[in-house]
């Protein structure tokens, strides 16, 4: 029976300090707690976010949406917090585990916070504009946007990990100033990367191009992608992928097709030199008139110009030029309008009775040089052969 009794008395004591002198009884009770908030976030998911979501559809604007969006893996993360919370107080813990555990909360409690700030930078975008528009700076672009939305998510990366480090004992200035001495030596290797992040900045606040722009600047011509804090990324038209560092581009005389205000079509329209005087006025007067008298073409003074005159006299026509702008800006559109300019102007020169020149050589002979060459003696032949 002893032996029985203290086999019953190590039981005890087992179930009493079974883990880091904490009975079973209590960690079970703790285990229980944390898995009742564990629960409670599913209900909170379920029925609360999807309420609120419900009510943010019904809303004409987007912001309130991308900000429950948003905010919705953190508030799950809350739930896991305070489960977290909730399971050390129920439980008399020892003082190097309740150290530990109470360090543990406190991390989870900056990360939860930090990860917040971080979630709801993009959904708050929209107040930069109307921080800048104090100032006059108004309808920012969205690669401007992008700019202080990845560099305050980068700020607020950096703080939150150092709120982290601060409560586990770190020592972050001893750790930054050592950095510093070794920033000095690595900056030397990294004056490309400096540069870049320069450039990029620069690229950002003058705007010189924005995200989907057509652009064509360090040799390469195609739409933005991406614009980055160290190299931008263009698609070329032949579909593939281009990644230029922002030194070169912003070093670089970048031309922004996505900028235009019209589209030009110049050209020279060559036509025979029979063509007379009259067919000549004829054909440019119809041809201008064709133009400022449609509705694809921009013929105010003030905002492009419009020419259309007999250019010059060629070695095989005489060639008038068209000088006119288009008002739409979109490549397909400007194909279609110089189409239908084309086959216009070929049936108003040939309308005019007068046609197209191409390129031709004429040789005027004023005397052989040689005199007069012989008669091929083809009787005689004929005769012999006859015989």
């Amino acid at each position: 029976m002893q032996s029985v009794g203290g086999l019953w008395q190590e039981v005890t004591t087992v179930w009493q300090t079974a883990v880091f002198g904490v009975g079973v009884g209590p960690l079970l009770l703790a285990i229980g707690t944390f898995l009742v908030f564990l629960l409670l976030r599913r209900v909170f998911t379920r029925i609360v976010l999807a309420f609120l979501a419900g009510i943010t559809r019904r809303t004409e604007t987007g912001f309130d949406d991308e900000l429950i969006g948003a905010l919705e893996q953190p508030l799950r993360f809350v739930f896991v917090v305070i489960g977290l919370y909730a399971a050390t107080q129920v439980v008399d813990f020892p003082e190097d585990v309740d150290l530990f555990l109470t360090r543990l909360v406190r991390s989870c409690i900056a990360f939860t916070i930090f990860w917040t700030l971080y979630r709801c930078v993009r959904p708050l975008s929209f107040l930069i504009d109307k921080a800048f528009g104090v100032f006059g700076h108004t309808g920012l672009g969205e690669s401007l946007k992008d700019f202080f939305t990845k560099l305050a998510r980068f700020i607020i990366a950096c703080v939150g990990v150092v709120a982290i480090l601060e409560e586990w004992q770190f020592n972050v200035g001893a750790v930054l100033g050592g950095l510093g001495l070794v920033g000095m030596a690595v900056a030397f290797g990294a004056q490309n990367l400096i540069a870049n992040l320069f450039a990029g900045v620069t690229i950002f606040m003058d705007r010189i191009f924005e995200k989907g722009d057509w652009i064509r600047g360090a040799g390469v011509e195609g739409t933005v992608e991406e614009i980055g804090f160290r190299t931008t990324k263009i698609r070329r038209f032949d579909k593939a992928l281009t990644t230029i560092p922002n030194n070169k581009l912003a070093g670089d005389a970048v031309v922004n097709f996505s900028r235009m205000t019209n589209r030009r079509i110049y050209w020279k329209i060559g036509v025979e030199y029979r063509t007379t005087e009259d067919q000549l006025r004829r054909i440019v007067n119809d041809i201008r008139a064709h133009v400022h008298d449609g509705e694809d073409f921009e013929t105010d003074p003030a905002r492009a110009t419009t020419l259309i005159h007999v250019d010059s006299f060629n070695d095989s026509s005489i060639d008038i030029m068209l000088y006119c702008f288009t008002r739409t800006t979109n490549w397909g559109e400007w194909m279609r309008v110089k189409e239908d300019l084309a086959f216009r102007i070929k049936q108003i020169v040939e309308g005019a009775g007068s046609g197209f020149a191409f390129p031709s050589t004429s040789i005027y002979l004023e005397s052989l040089p040689f005199g007069t060459p012989e008669v091929f003696p083809a009787s005689a032949t004929e005769g012999t052969a006859a015989d």
